[in-house]
């Protein structure tokens, strides 16, 4: 068993969650927040066999898509009236993580 842990942009969340269920896996999604735009993400946890993480991932990716957005530059957060440059960053995809699970139960 693996327990597969998706962070995924707010903007692809329905999406995904949609795409995970209708292809019968249970999810459990958990609001979270990002630490370097400190937006919203949603985190999902998909436990099931081995054999089909790579399905659960495949979803996830297809569904979850990248996308550029301004924000201010650090310098526009100090106390003065300088306003910095806005900068481009990359934002959304999906950030996953995989990990064996000893025992699972649904009680």
């Amino acid at each position: 068993m693996k327990l597969v842990y998706a962070i995924v942009n707010n903007d692809d969340s329905h999406p995904v969650s949609n795409a995970l269920t209708q292809s019968g896996f249970s999810v459990t999604k958990l609001a979270s927040t990002g630490g370097f735009l400190m937006s919203g993400n949603t985190t999902f946890l998909v436990c099931s066999d081995d054999d089909k993480v790579d399905e659960i991932i495949g979803i996830i990716r297809e569904r979850s898509r990248k996308r550029k957005q301004f924000v201010p530059s650090a310098a526009s957060f100090s106390t003065e009236n300088y306003t910095g440059f806005p900068v481009e960053v990359s934002v959304g995809g999906a950030t996953v993580f995989v990990t064996d699970i000893e025992r699972f139960e649904k009680v």
